[in-house]
């Protein structure tokens, strides 16, 4: 297993620094044609001491472009400009420096920041056109054009390259967008659908004790009767025009659900079923539990679900903690645990729109984010009427 892992490693890290390895097999080959190639007719009239670190040091910034993307490529044109001051054949004699100089050229047409960009062609131009003046011998014209030509073209490259992943870019965030709006649009509609099951509860309790009210009443009290007929009557409508909306709202193949809207006496029972499926929960209460408005339990429990559902689906978590803090005009809900949160910063993660979703509706506040002492914490709270329903 270790070996395994050991090649894995090297295979990601091949994978990820695939240039750098590339500059310096490139690096060490123009050694090597040095070495080789020393008594050879065109080779440098120079010591092998200089250069050998010569090729290194002009390789050298290129492994570091990840960190200079600007810096590092012009350094490798600015260095090379300067060797053949000192010997005019070293940088023509190394082959293989003529396509790290393609590679150096491509990277400067690659940057994002057009400016910077520009300077870099600026200086690929300068630089070749003084290696090649440099040359021994009379250079023609047609050598000052064709050969700067082609690392103009290895330039021209990278910035057709750069347009290209910039437009890429640009319609991935816009399909991220697009996708982000839909899951708020869906978590509403959810939620719309959930309140008015307890809207409705409460509107059907009302008129059922307004007619039984109406019923009572003495004959006598006409005009009180007919009063309470078209409060009775005006709730039966608003019943009707609410099933009607649910019925827009509802797409087709969406099946109805019967069964009664969980509270925040259902934790327990939910905290089984996350432990079940391999993520063990701890509840914690905190304050004297009291009765909450239907629309706040109600809430409280989804964003505790889609906490935990959060933690159990992407976070790699062995452990969450759940704790309810009840507050004279709010409740307060924590779920906190120890793995390596997959969810977005920005809270826009998995499951994290719902909740922001469900906070935005009734004036809250939401939190969720790396804890300090490691693992990841989702923190709501929602304001509390003094009135409950």
């Amino acid at each position: 297993m270790q070996y395994v892992h050991r090649v894995t490693r090297i295979r990601n890290a091949a994978y990820e620094y695939w240039f750098e390895l590339l500059m310096a097999v490139l690096g060490i080959a123009g050694m090597l044609e040095l070495i080789v190639g020393r008594d050879l007719p065109g080779a440098p009239a120079m010591s092998l001491s200089f250069s050998l670190p010569a090729v290194a040091i002009l390789v050298a910034p290129l492994l570091a472009r990840r960190r200079f993307p600007f810096a590092a490529p012009v350094g490798y044109w600015l260095i090379a400009a300067g060797l053949t001051y000192v010997n005019g054949l070293l940088i023509p004699f190394i082959g293989s420096l003529g396509v790290v100089g393609l590679a150096s050229a491509f990277l400067l047409g690659n940057l994002r920041d057009e400016r910077k960009a520009g300077i870099g062609l600026a200086v690929v131009v300068g630089s070749i056109v003084v290696v090649v003046a440099n040359i021994p011998g009379t250079q023609s014209a047609s050598d000052l054009v064709f050969i700067p030509l082609r690392f103009v073209v290895a330039w021209i490259a990278g910035y057709a390259m750069r347009e290209r992943s910039q437009h890429a870019e640009a319609a991935e965030m816009r399909a991220n967008l697009a996708e982000r709006e839909r899951e708020v649009a869906e978590e509403r509609t959810r939620i719309a659908r959930e309140l008015h099951d307890i809207v409705a509860h409460a509107v059907s309790v009302m008129v059922l004790q307004v007619g039984a009210v109406r019923h009572k009443l003495p004959e006598a009290l006409v005009e009180d009767k007919d009063a309470l007929g078209r409060v009775e009557g005006a709730g039966r409508a608003a019943l009707s025009e609410m099933r009607l909306l649910l019925g827009a709202m509802r797409r087709d193949g969406d099946s109805v659900d019967l069964t009664p809207q969980p509270g925040l006496d259902g934790l327990e029972a939910l905290a089984d079923d996350v432990g079940r499926a391999g993520l063990p929960v701890q509840l914690h209460f905190d304050g004297d539990r009291h009765p909450l408005p239907r629309a706040i339990e109600l809430s409280s429990y989804r964003i505790v679900q889609e906490g935990l559902t959060n933690a159990l689906k992407h976070a790699q978590a062995t452990q969450a903690d759940v704790t309810v803090r009840y507050r004279p005009n709010r409740v307060e809900l924590e779920v906190r645990d120890d793995g390596k949160s997959a969810a977005a910063s920005d809270g826009l993660g998995h499951g994290l729109v719902g909740i922001r979703e469900r906070v935005k509706i009734y004036g809250g506040d939401m939190s969720a984010g790396p804890s300090p002492d490691g693992g990841f914490v989702l923190s709501a709270q929602l304001p509390v009427e003094h009135q409950v329903a």
